[in-house]
């Protein structure tokens, strides 16, 4: 056995002790008595201590086993006594017999509770045995994982490894599928006036009827697991759960972009827009801790343009997945793909 890296020499042996202790109780639990089986536990609770202060997993595994192994054996102990008890009690008669005085579980050291709880082990089968120990050791490395910090670490880790197994899923399909989906809908909102009219969305791009935009074929682009990010003015807020439906999302939550300035409104003047967020499938959430807040405040840019700061948004939440932006004006964002009738080719494209 070696020194782990950064282990003192004290920190060694006293770890060294602890699987000699383990080997040397686990070879002679075989033919142990109640006694050395109470003892070899007691050294199994000890080992299991050393491990956790150490936050040394395998050694932690060693203790578990050897703390199930003692418990099993005095089970069978326990279970001999009691079956040999019963068949003294069967005896003849009474006058004629001597019999030992039964024995009593507090003379053992034992509670009623731990009888119980070793004997039910005793009971078990080895693959059942054995079955319990794995499961036991499984609970004990999760409690090693500490502190919730070091928890919360796992979760992005494992959260991560998610994403980027079912972003190669989606890039393995036949035909371009997405994990992300980036919306603008062209709404198109109906006016009251003429003079409504001169500050109406189509003055500076084509909108479009609820009719079209629910019969685009989203569906048909996206993963079996994906995202969707769709962006909804406060008047269509009636409206967009249609287009979820239509496209095959469920609604999930919602990130508002806080404006500095003020726009139209018939009830209010709209300072907010709301970006949507809905899933098909089961793409992973993020991890705990890694959530964005659901308010983000940006200036306001050419008409529509949306902030830059929610695509980045949705690049730090799905880092790997392939995605496209819908109604996208300009060249694809790099690494992502692309539509709209104001889309334009990517420089490399071009070159």
């Amino acid at each position: 056995m070696s020194a782990e890296a950064g282990e003192t020499r004290e920190e060694f042996e006293e770890r060294y002790g602890a699987v000699a202790q383990y080997d040397a109780a686990l070879a002679a639990l075989a033919a142990a008595t109640m006694a050395e089986s109470q003892e070899m536990l007691a050294k199994a609770d000890a080992i299991e201590l050393f491990a956790k202060r150490a936050r040394d997993p395998d050694l932690l595994d060693k203790a578990v086993a050897l703390s199930l192994a003692a418990q099993r054996r005095a089970g069978e102990l326990l279970r001999k006594m009691a079956d040999e008890g019963a068949r003294e009690a069967r005896g003849g008669d009474r006058k004629s017999k001597s019999r030992k005085p039964t024995l009593k579980l507090a003379s053992l050291g034992v509670t009623k509770d731990q009888s119980a709880a070793w004997q039910k082990l005793a009971g078990l089968s080895l693959s059942d045995f054995e079955e319990c120990v794995a499961e036991r050791q499984k609970d004990a490395r999760r409690a090693l994982a500490g502190s919730r910090a070091e928890r919360a670490q796992a979760k992005k880790e494992r959260r991560a490894e998610r994403e980027e197994a079912l972003a190669e899923k989606i890039r393995a399909l036949p035909e371009k599928r997405y994990g992300v989906i980036y919306a603008d809908p062209e709404w198109r909102f109906e006016v009251r006036s003429e003079r409504g009219l001169d500050r109406a969305a189509d003055n500076h791009y084509s909108t479009s009827a609820l009719a079209e935009i629910c019969a685009r074929d989203v569906a048909s682009i996206a993963a079996d697991d994906c995202v969707l990010f769709m962006w909804v003015t406060t008047p269509m807020l009636g409206d967009f759960p249609l287009v979820l439906d239509s496209w095959g999302f469920e609604y999930k939550s919602c990130i508002v972009w806080g404006k500095d300035k003020a726009g139209t409104g018939y009830w209010t003047r709209d300072k907010a827009e709301h970006l949507i967020i809905a899933t098909r499938g089961n793409p992973p959430c993020p991890a705990p801790g890694e959530q964005f807040e659901s308010l983000i405040e940006a200036p306001v840019g050419a008409h529509s343009a949306k902030p830059e700061r929610f695509a980045e948004i949705i690049e730090a939440m799905f880092p790997t997945l392939p995605k496209i932006e819908l109604n996208r004006r300009g060249p694809p964002r790099a690494g992502w793909d692309a539509w709209g009738n104001e889309a334009e080719e990517s420089e490399a494209e071009n070159d």
